[in-house]
């Protein structure tokens, strides 16, 4: 999809934004929260540098103690409340990274924290958010309806809702993390940062703004997810699917932040779930870190469009690790095979002894590694006497499987290879 710009931010001319959120938030939600999270490191990679063609500085909020940088934008908001709202407790709807940030640190100063769930939320991120202190109420089958209910326990329970984005002080915690970046690394001249409901980059921009302002401003959004693409760009995009990038999968984007980045951000892009998986498995292999889809979606972003972060100083925020391992297990395999270190060979064979093993006769002259095999007799359209052998196998790269595949039709095979979507 092409990605129509936006009217790029002239200094002066955001004044709509300077007063809904200021750098003057951002530093004073800074000292609040300091020695309170961890101040995580912002390091150059040479390696996704030389692979991107963008100087790649990395900012890895993955190592926060709930692993995402939501911790911030909850506890700014958890200090600023008054002592009654603090004894009474505090209310949100999340199935995710916001939940876990709340809890934890809801729990740490004595604030009794409620978390409102969907039904369908997964019993991993249930007992991540019990163990931090939480109490989780389970309620309707969707976010909505979770969030809807929690609104209905906030006015019935006089609790305090804290908005996981759509609010100032949230987005001023948020912000800090650009603050830590641009005072490590302050050659950054462009962000590339995910957007779900808007709350990590309306706090980032206007820090990174209100420090430099001629620094470039990318959100990040997944194709199936494009909210807040949609809305700046006045489109009426479909919003929904099953995306890696689950913790930026927001259908409605935040009132607050749309107003925020309208005057603030040069442009939105969006990355599909190809790209979110190759960032997913490339950061682990070279930076040897774990990330979720979210996680990754701003690495994503400078992989699918080398040519708008081509030679910029381009800083990226790993906002989160917290990603299923099977899940994990699933991405790296994939990625595996686009690259071509794994791959599905279905070959025809007839039905007799010693078929099969001619077949891995070859595979054993190319030195292609077979994992697994499976034998269709019945389902298939082959005339009685003929079978489907798939073989799963793993070689050095895509050539070495290339040159299997041609010696075993260079023999008369009948041979497909099956490939990822």
């Amino acid at each position: 999809m092409e990605n129509a710009a936006l009217t790029p931010v002239v200094q002066g001319a955001a004044d709509d934004a300077d007063a809904l959120l200021t750098l003057a938030d951002v530093r004073a939600a800074a000292e609040r929260i300091a020695g309170q999270v961890v101040r995580t490191p912002t390091l150059h990679s040479k390696t996704l540098s030389a692979i991107t063609g963008a100087n790649i500085w990395i900012k890895f909020e993955n190592l926060q103690f709930t692993a995402a940088y939501k911790e911030r934008g909850a506890l700014n908001a958890l200090l600023l409340l008054s002592q009654e709202q603090r004894a009474r407790g505090v209310i949100a709807a999340s199935a995710g990274n916001h939940a876990q940030g709340l809890s934890y640190h809801g729990t740490r100063l004595g604030v009794p924290v409620t978390i409102v769930m969907p039904r369908t939320t997964p019993t991993v991120k249930i007992m991540q958010t019990e163990a931090v202190g939480g109490k989780v109420v389970l309620e309707g089958e969707t976010f909505d309806e979770a969030y809807a209910h929690a609104r209905k326990l906030e006015r019935e329970l006089g609790l305090t809702f804290v908005h996981p984005f759509d609010e100032r002080n949230v987005a001023a915690g948020q912000g800090t993390v650009a603050l830590e970046m641009l005072e490590d690394a302050p050659e950054i001249d462009m962000l590339a940062v995910p957007i779900g409901g808007g709350g990590l980059l309306s706090g980032m921009g206007t820090a990174a703004r209100g420090i430099k302002p001629e620094i470039g401003l990318i959100g990040v959004q997944a194709q199936l997810f494009p909210s807040m693409f949609a809305r700046l760009k006045h489109l009426d995009l479909p919003c929904g699917g099953d995306t890696l990038a689950e913790g930026i999968a927001v259908k409605e984007p935040g009132a607050f932040t749309s107003a925020v980045l309208r005057d603030l951000v040069d442009d939105v892009v969006l990355v599909n779930e190809a790209a979110l998986e190759s960032a997913v498995a490339l950061l682990l292999q070279i930076e040897k870190t774990v990330v979720e889809g979210a996680g990754a979606a701003g690495l994503a972003a400078v992989m699918q469009n080398r040519e708008l972060f081509a030679g910029r100083n381009v800083g990226v925020v790993l906002t989160g690790a917290n990603i299923d391992t099977r899940l994990l297990a699933n991405v790296l395999l994939r990625d595996l095979a686009r690259s071509g270190r794994l791959g599905r060979l279905r070959i025809t064979l007839q039905d007799r002894p010693g078929a099969l093993f001619k077949v891995v006769e070859e595979f054993n002259r190319h030195q292609v590694n077979i994992l697994e095999v499976w034998h269709q007799r019945i389902f298939t359209s082959l005339p009685a006497k003929g079978l489907t052998a798939e073989i799963e196998c793993e070689a050095r790269d895509r050539e070495q499987i290339d040159r299997l595949v041609a010696g075993l039709r260079g023999k008369g095979y009948d041979v497909e290879q099956v490939e990822l979507g």
